[in-house]
């Protein structure tokens, strides 16, 4: 059998708090209780729940430039209405969440074949951990009820058939 995780990409402060930039325009309270009760669903079958979190250096460009997800704020804090079942917290700096070592070093430990990915963005971060994952040897699958995006219609329809030719499966 092969063994799951979860992982909950990039639900921070500044992506659902109410003070958030208008470009992301995702519904929190809709976003939040399909990604806790599959936090719950996942942990109570005995599954580890990993959570990722989008960190942009804090330098003057960058805020600036992004003035999301900076480094030390507390936008770049886990929402605080998000369930909490594990110690497992990881930053990166790029949308793959695989490119931080000892998030992989933690799935080679543990022998997680499947990463089960829910969060933000699903063309963004979510899309791209998917991808690094496949690339990897490692099976994704996306929870559509617990993933949103910001991007339009057809953006979406494109991401999708990419990942779902990549082998990305949709659950």
């Amino acid at each position: 059998m092969i063994k799951n995780a979860l992982l909950v990409i990039d639900m921070q402060n500044d992506y659902l708090c109410e003070k958030r930039m208008k470009r992301f325009a995702y519904d929190t309270e809709g976003l939040v209780g399909s990604v806790n009760r599959l936090i719950r669903h996942y942990s109570e079958a005995g599954h580890d729940v990993i959570y990722i979190r989008h960190i942009i250096q804090n330098l003057p460009t960058n805020r600036l430039l992004f003035g999301y997800s900076l480094a030390g704020t507390e936008g770049a804090a886990l929402y605080s209405g998000l369930d909490r079942v594990s110690e497992y917290v990881f930053d990166k700096l790029v949308g793959d969440a695989l490119s931080n070592r000892q998030l992989r070093a933690l799935i080679q430990q543990k022998g997680y074949g499947r990463l089960c990915l829910c969060g933000l963005d699903e063309c963004g971060c979510v899309a791209a951990t998917a991808l690094g994952a496949k690339k990897r040897g490692i099976e994704a699958e996306i929870i559509r009820d617990g993933t949103a995006t910001v991007f339009d219609v057809g953006k979406a329809a494109r991401t999708r058939e990419k990942l779902l030719r990549a082998g990305v499966r949709y659950i």
